[in-house]
This record gives structure tokens, C-alpha cells and sequence, in this order.
């Protein structure tokens, strides 16, 4: 007899339908698993049997065939144990086959026929949307998976449940999403003493969504101030929230409510180029991918590999990671604050008034070129952090606290959104000239400026949008003088 189970592989962000195809037959006692399955899949036959067995279900002792359809879609994960073991039950006149053509199943079996959660509940439960299914999941999975709306989905505990509920004889409720977490405690800027030049910048930053480097000695803060900037941008709307939710989900993270908050990564500088960009076999989103409309903090920059330094290099201009492989190709969302911090030199006290460096000339220069030009051009702020003696730490005074801040970044978004639609960090070409027009003496400073430093066409089009953001912070209409002046405070040179 065969019967057809329906569920979904994860293929990037994508819940791509799988048809679970089991045909049970006389013969020999057999079992071949077909449609290319990883080594996780294959394993499912030894899960589901002692699940069957276990939960007080028949296994057939028959010729048993599953084939994954489609055969050329390469298939990984645990996720087809529960279609798997249903469509034993169907073949063998156990399960109704009726009852299973409304669903979308996926689930991870325990040797005593529990469920256990599977990663990519938010991504399964829009594949079943588009398909119009319903969607029965592990309980976990299924309070995932309904955080989207317009879907029913079910969560059982076990297989024994599962089959009741399909069976009629038991009901199962429909599955709601779990409590968010409560709100992360608010890192206030008040915290960091001092660094007047850099909290500016850092509310250019999340205004306009700049891309920011901070060069300073060990101590200076510079970690302190990157670990505040989520707080001074402004809530995902809900479109953002559902995209960030899903490649969180895809990448097999514990979503409880949407992602409202912006997300921080930050990896440490070890991490792998794929780590970074994202990869696999079947590729997974890496941590620029879950930055998303967030903040991406790397520390200690020059320490990263210059593989993955280079890298970045597409996703800070275009907003995507795209990562091709034999058979497909797939673009990740990656459309991310970079926020980054070195030291000044390989030992840190280049520069320090208070203690001395121990690194050569030429070793300052190597360290500093271990970022390439085009990956320093495509920094808009390049702010110094100097390091405060004790006694400066004990003067400084306490400055703004991050409300406050913030309040002045929601106004300057609202201005931008309004004006153009967009952040202005995000503005080029024709758009950035319309929208950041100058009086005539910001464009003689900004073309002398431009004269005398050598500016690239990159590097002067950065300049203008990060005045642009100085004069909605201000309020003003056209981007003045004193607004170009400051948006080359920080286009130091390293």
C-alpha cells in the first residue's frame, strides 16, 4: 500500500515541499530510503522504528520503501522522522490516509516515540501558507511556528498524540506562540564616561545607519559604546520583525516572539569565513545574515582573517549574501550596521599620553593595513576613542543618558523615512543629490575638502550622507556649512 506525506526541507530561508512517498509490499523484510537523504535522514529508519515499536505501534515486517520527492533536491535534518513514521502508519491502515492529505508534518522522533523541536518553525509555517496546509509540529516547534499568521498549526508531544489527534480521537488545541522574553535591560550611555566625540557618532550612526570604526587603546570604552548602539535605533516594524524571526529560526536559534528588538551579534575574531558569511553544504545564514537590521560588532578588526574581512565587502553595499554552490545558488538578507574597534597599534598605546609604545614604525603601519582601502572606504564614521586617565574619569561629566539620545534618532528617522523612504546611509546616486542638497558654502567647503584629501567618488558620496543625517539631527531643511564641517571630524585617516 502507499501513502503520501507531506513536509518541507529547509533550503536557505525557504521551506521547499517535500512529498514523503512510503510504499509497504510483500516480501522480504527490507528497507531502502531514497531522494538523496544526509547521514540525519538515513538514520531515521533505526528512530523510527524503535519509536513505532516503543509507542506500541506495528512495524511492518514487509519490502518498505520512502523516497524524498523531489530526487534531486538534497535532503538534511531530523525533520522527516514524523512523516516518515506516519506514512508507515498510513501504509499499513493504522492512520487514515484522508486524514493526513490537510497536513504539512515535520518533526524529530525520540526512541520512545516522543517529539523533540526541529529548528525553522517560523520558515516551515510559510511554506505551509503558501500552500494552504495545515501544519503539525513538536509542541515547541509549533508555538514557533505561530508567531505567522493565517496558518493553523498543532503541536503534539509524541507520536502516540499525533496519531490520536489524526485518528479523531483526541483534539488537540491550536498552537499559540510562547510568551516573548521580557525586554533586555537598557544599557544607558550615561555608563561610559567621557568620549563626547564618539557617543556623537554614535548617534550619527544609528540615525542615518552609517557604518562606524572606533580606533582607540585598550580600555577606552570602545566596546562599552558598541554594545549601546541596538538600544538607540528604532523598533523593527513588523515586515522586519517576521524577516529577522525567520532567519533566526532558519539558523536553528529559540524564537519566543517576534524579534522586535534589533539584533547585536557579535563573533569572536576567530570566527570562520562561513561563521561569518554564511555556508554549508546546504548554506546556513551566517552572522551578517543575523545582524539583519541589526548591528554587526567586530572587535578587534584587523585580528579577522582577511578572507572574511573582504567579504563584507558585498553586503555592505548591496544588503545581501549571495552563496553559490554545485546545484543552486542562495542570497541571504544581510542589510547590517557594521560597527567595528581596533587598537591603534599591535601592543595598543600608540598615541597613549600615559604609557609607551613598544611597536616599531613599521609594524604600526602593517597592523593598520591589514584593512585593505576599499574595506576602509566603505566606512562612513572613523571616530578615535582616546583612553581617559583616572583622573579625567573621575571629571567627565556623567553627558546624555540613551532616552534621551534616542529621542533625537526616532525624530531624524521619522525626517529621513518621510523625506525619501529610507535611512540615509542607504542613499546614492541621483537620490543622495536630490535629497542632501547644499548651500553654497557647504559645497565650496565640501569640494575643497574633497580636493584636499583625495576623496574617492565612494568616499565623497559618505561625506554627504553622513552630513545629511548631522542636519536631521539638527532639524534643517539643506545640509549647511557646519553640518559638512562635522561630517569630516570623522574621516580620519588611519
Amino acid at each position: 500500500m502507499l501513502a503520501q506525506v507531506r513536509s518541507y526541507a529547509l533550503f536557505g530561508l525557504d521551506a521547499v515541499p517535500v512529498t514523503v512517498e512510503v510504499d509497504v509490499s510483500p516480501g522480504l523484510p527490507t528497507y531502502a530510503l531514497v531522494g538523496l537523504p544526509d547521514k540525519a535522514v538515513e538514520e531515521s529508519r533505526e528512530r523510527v522504528r524503535a519509536a513505532l515499536k516503543n509507542a506500541g505501534f506495528p512495524y511492518p515486517q514487509a519490502r518498505v520503501v520512502v523516497n524524498l520527492a523531489p530526487a534531486e533536491l538534497r535532503k538534511e535534518g531530523s525533520q522527516f522522522d514524523l512523516p516518515i513514521a506516519l506514512g508507515l502508519l498510513a501504509a499499513q491502515g493504522v492512520v487514515p490516509l484522508e486524514a493526513l492529505s490537510p497536513f504539512a508534518l515535520a518533526g524529530e522522533l525520540g526512541l520512545d516515540g516522543s517529539l523533540r523541536p526541529i529548528p525553522g518553525g517560523v520558515n516551515l509555517a510559510l511554506g505551509a501558507l503558501a500552500e494552504g496546509k495545515k501544519l503539525l509540529l513538536p509542541e515547541e516547534s509549533a508555538k514557533e511556528a505561530a508567531l505567522v499568521e493565517g496558518v493553523e498549526v498543532f503541536g503534539a508531544k509524541s507520536l502516540q498524540e499525533a496519531v490520536a489527534f489524526l485518528r479523531g480521537e483526541e483534539a488537540l488545541d491550536r498552537a499559540e506562540p510562547e510568551d516573548p522574553l521580557e525586554a533586555l535591560e537598557v544599557l544607558d550611555l550615561r555608563d561610559v564616561k567621557g568620549q563626547a566625540k564618539a557617543k556623537r557618532a554614535l548617534e550619527i550612526a544609528a540615525a542615518g545607519y552609517h557604518h562606524l570604526l572606533m580606533v582607540g587603546s585598550p580600555g577606552s570604552g570602545k566596546t562599552m559604546l558598541a554594545r549601546r548602539l541596538p538600544f538607540l535605533l528604532p523598533p523593527l516594524s513588523r515586515e522586519a520583525a517576521l524577516e529577522v524571526t525567520r532567519i533566526h529560526s532558519a539558523a536553528g536559534h529559540r524564537v519566543r516572539g517576534l524579534l522586535k528588538t534589533p539584533p547585536f551579534r557579535a563573533p569572536h575574531h576567530t570566527v570562520s569565513y562561513a561563521g561569518l558569511i554564511g555556508g554549508g553544504a546546504i548554506p546556513k545564514p551566517g552572522e551578517v545574515s543575523l545582524a539583519h537590521r541589526g548591528v554587526l560588532f567586530l572587535d578587534e578588526f584587523p585580528e579577522f582573517s582577511r578572507e572574511a574581512l573582504e567579504a563584507l565587502r558585498q553586503p555592505l553595499e548591496d544588503g545581501v549574501v549571495t552563496i553559490a554552490r554545485a546545484r543552486a545558488s542562495l542570497t541571504f538578507p544581510a542589510r547590517f550596521l557594521l560597527v567595528a574597534a581596533m587598537n591603534p597599534c599591535p601592543c595598543g598605546w600608540h598615541g597613549d599620553p600615559e604609557r609607551a609604545c613598544t611597536c616599531t614604525p613599521q609594524a604600526v603601519r602593517r597592523y593598520a593595513g591589514r584593512i585593505s582601502g576599499p574595506l576602509l572606504d566603505r566606512f562612513d564614521l572613523v571616530v578615535e576613542v582616546p583612553r581617559l586617565t583616572s583622573l579625567e574619569l573621575a571629571r567627565a561629566p556623567e553627558g546624555e543618558g540613551t532616552e534621551a539620545v534616542r529621542e533625537r534618532v526616532l525624530r531624524a528617522r521619522e525626517r529621513m523615512l518621510a523625506r525619501q523612504g529610507r535611512p540615509n546611509g542607504e542613499l546614492s546616486g541621483r537620490a543622495l543629490r536630490e535629497h542632501a542638497r547644499l548651500t553654497p558654502e557647504a559645497e565650496a567647503l565640501l569640494q575643497a575638502a574633497a580636493k584636499r584629501m583625495l576623496l574617492s567618488a565612494r568616499s565623497y558620496d559618505r561625506l554627504l550622507r553622513v552630513a545629511r543625517t548631522v542636519a536631521d539631527l539638527q532639524g534643517a531643511e539643506r545640509v549647511e556649512e557646519a553640518h559638512v564641517a562635522e561630517a569630516l571630524a570623522y574621516r580620519r585617516a588611519l
